[in-house]
């Protein structure tokens, strides 16, 4: 199927998400399974401007692929019977695979994991949130540091059966204000690979070129803005950072 038969073609309905947020259907587009989101179908937020999360989430798609990390599924806005909105390939994820996890705290596994906070369950059991200590989580921290992604819950991250991981739901991304809120803190105060710093020197450079043009038909000026100085400070750290400011660390739920 070509870019524009993804446009153009019928999108036909066939679901709904109903635990999502805001309006959130599942659709087809010939032999191929999607998520819609249509813009009508955003909730006010009072801290996000209204009628914008579609944007953000393509936004988000653009600079995932900027980076060649496939860390978004392919993404992109189009009518549907709902009006204009985020469309987005679905992803068939492994239901025996859990790239984030909360565990007995007294059960951690020996290696292969990073622990983030220790808490209390329901019943005031002690358990750990924790996740996976891997490349592709790492390429997903350092890209939701950049688009400053206020959301990224534990079932945010998909995990495939090959062992690659998507992150999905970027609609709270890329405000001016700092607002990053997630899971994968495992590695507060590690330096960043040259695999990672070449990444984000791609984002910098491409952000006077054809990526910067894009993200400016999605996002505000000062969001795209702070966008590149997120770019530029993270390039000169080149560190994972630690939470910061008065936002709380984590999203609620977590998952």
């Amino acid at each position: 199927m070509t870019p524009s038969d993804l446009l153009t073609d019928e999108l036909e309905l066939t679901g709904r998400i109903t635990t999502a947020s805001n309006a959130t259907f599942l659709g087809t587009i010939g032999e191929l399974s999607v998520v819609y989101k249509p813009v009508d179908g955003e909730k006010p937020l009072w801290d996000f401007p209204d009628h914008t999360l579609a944007n953000r989430e393509v936004a988000a798609y653009l600079v995932s692929e900027a980076l060649g990390w496939n860390v978004v599924p392919r993404t992109w806005l189009r009518k549907g019977p709902l009006g204009i909105g985020m469309v987005q390939l679905w992803q068939d994820v492994d239901p025996e695979q859990h790239a984030v996890d909360l565990v007995a705290s007294d059960k951690l596994p020996a290696t292969g994991w990073q622990t983030v906070l220790h808490g209390q369950d329901e019943s005031g059991a002690q358990v750990s949130l924790l996740h996976e200590d891997s490349i592709q989580l790492r390429r997903m921290a350092v890209f939701d540091v950049l688009v400053n992604n206020a959301d990224r819950k534990g079932n945010h991250v998909l995990a495939m059966p090959d062992g690659h991981r998507f992150g999905v739901d970027h609609g709270l991304s890329f405000h001016e204000e700092h607002k990053l809120r997630t899971v994968l803190w495992g590695w507060i105060g590690q330096p960043l690979s040259e695999e990672e710093i070449d990444g984000i020197d791609r984002i910098i450079t491409l952000l006077d070129a054809q990526l910067g043009e894009q993200l400016s038909q999605l996002l505000s000026i000062a969001e795209l803005t702070a966008f590149k100085d997120r770019c530029l400070s993270l390039r000169k750290n080149a560190v994972f950072p630690g939470p910061s400011g008065e936002m709380p660390a984590v999203p609620w739920p977590l998952f």
